[in-house]
C-alpha cells in the first residue's frame, strides 16, 4: 500500500487537479491515504480539499504552521501508514498509470525510490518560455527528469519519487533546515547511504511551471541559495550543473571589479558578449527542434513571441540560482562542520 503525501501552499488554482489525478489513478485500491499538510493556506485551498474529505475518507487535512515543505513532509511521514511513500506537489498532476506504474518498477528493479519524467505545462508568452527553458539543457542543465526519456536508467535525483518506507527508517526524514531543496538533499543523501533512484519511461506525471519572471527569480534564487546548505550537509555536489550558475555570477563579478580597478572593461563586455552568443544559439536549437517535431503553435506569431523572451528565461535561470548561490556562501560562511540532519517531527520506529 501507498501513503501519499502532499504539502501546500495556497494552491487553490491547482489543487483539484492534483487531488482529481490521484483519486482516478487506474488501480486507486493500492492508496491507503493522501496526507495533505496545508501551511496555512489562506487563499481557499483548506475549503476546496475539506470538501474532498466529505467524500473520500483516504484524503487527511494535516496543519503545518511551519509552512515549509520539510517539517510538513515530515509531519505526515511520521504519522503514514503505507508501505511506500510518495511525495506530490501540489502544484502538479499524475498521469492515470502513476502509482501503477510506480508499484511495478518497485518490484521489478533494484531500487529504493521509482519516478518517472515531469512535463512542464504552462500558457502565455512568458510560461510558455519558462516551460521551454526548464526542460532544456541549456537551461537547467540536462536534469534527466525533465528530459523524454525512451528508456530507464539510474539517476541522481527526480519529482515526486516513490520511495520505500525503508529508506526513511534508515536515513532519516527531510531535513528541516532546507526551505528549498529540500527533498534534493534527501536524494543525495540516499545515493551517499548506497540507495538506488530509477527514472523509468512509464512513470509520467505533469508539473504546472511559473508564469511570472519575478517569481522565476525567487524560486531559483532559493534554489542556488539553499544549494549551498546542501553542499555542505552532504560534503559534496551530486552534478556539475549546480556549480556552473555560481561559476558564472564569480566571473560577472570578478570581470566587473577588475575592469573598474584597472579601468579595462573590455574583458567583462567580452564575457557577456560570449554568453549572449551561446544564450542565442541555445534558443535556435530550441527553435529548430520544435520545428522537427512539427510542435509550433498553431498560431506562428506566438511561437515566435514566446522564442523573444527565451533569452530573457534563461539569463534569469542562471543569474538568480548563480547570485542565490553566492550569497548563500556568503550567509553560511561559518556552517560548513554543521551537518547534523534536523528531522524533530519525523518519528521513526
Amino acid at each position: 500500500m501507498i501513503s501519499i503525501i502532499i504539502p501546500v501552499r495556497n494552491e487553490l488554482n491547482y489543487i483539484r487537479l492534483t487531488l482529481d489525478s490521484i483519486l482516478k489513478q487506474n488501480n486507486s485500491e493500492q492508496i491507503a491515504e493522501i496526507l495533505i499538510v496545508d501551511g496555512l493556506s489562506d487563499d481557499g485551498t483548506r475549503e476546496v480539499i475539506k470538501n474532498y474529505i466529505k467524500t473520500n475518507s483516504k484524503v487527511q487535512l494535516i496543519d503545518n504552521p511551519d509552512k515549509i515543505v520539510s517539517t510538513g513532509f515530515n509531519r505526515a511521514l511520521s504519522i503514514s501508514k503505507g508501505d511506500v511513500i510518495l511525495r506530490v506537489d501540489g502544484h502538479s498532476h499524475l498521469s492515470k498509470d502513476f502509482i501503477n506504474s510506480c508499484m511495478t518498477a518497485l518490484n521489478n528493479v533494484e531500487a529504493d525510490c521509482v519516478g518517472g519524467a515531469t512535463e512542464h505545462i504552462s500558457s502565455g508568452l512568458i510560461g510558455n518560455a519558462i516551460k521551454l527553458a526548464q526542460s532544456s539543457g541549456f537551461g537547467v542543465g540536462g536534469v534527466e527528469f525533465r528530459k523524454v526519456l525512451i528508456n530507464g536508467k539510474y539517476v541522481d535525483t527526480l519529482a515526486f519519487g516513490a520511495y520505500k518506507r525503508e529508506v526513511f527508517e534508515k536515513i532519516g526524514g527531510y531535513d528541516e533546515e532546507l526551505v528549498r531543496n529540500q527533498d534534493d538533499e534527501f536524494n543525495f543523501r540516499l545515493i551517499q547511504n548506497g540507495g538506488k533512484i530509477w527514472l523509468d519511461p512509464s512513470i509520467k506525471s505533469f508539473y504546472y511551471s511559473r508564469k511570472s519572471l519575478l517569481k522565476l527569480f525567487k524560486q531559483y534564487f532559493q534554489y542556488g541559495f539553499y544549494k549551498i546548505r546542501v553542499m555542505q550537509k552532504r560534503r559534496d555536489f551530486s552534478s556539475w550543473r549546480h556549480i556552473i550558475p555560481l561559476i558564472f555570477v564569480f566571473s560577472i563579478l570578478i570581470f566587473l571589479i577588475f575592469g573598474i580597478a584597472l579601468s579595462v572593461i573590455l574583458p567583462f563586455y567580452l564575457f557577456i558578449l560570449f554568453y549572449s552568443v551561446v544564450n542565442l544559439f541555445a534558443v535556435l536549437f530550441e527553435m529548430v527542434k520544435m520545428v522537427s517535431k512539427n510542435k509550433i503553435e498553431i498560431k506562428p506569431q506566438f511561437s515566435f513571441l514566446t522564442f523573444i523572451f527565451l533569452p530573457l528565461v534563461y539569463f534569469i535561470l542562471h543569474f538568480s540560482y548563480g547570485l542565490g548561490s553566492f550569497l548563500g556562501l556568503i550567509y553560511f560562511w561559518n556552517k560548513w562542520n554543521d551537518i547534523d540532519l534536523k528531522d524533530y517531527n519525523f518519528i521513526r520506529d
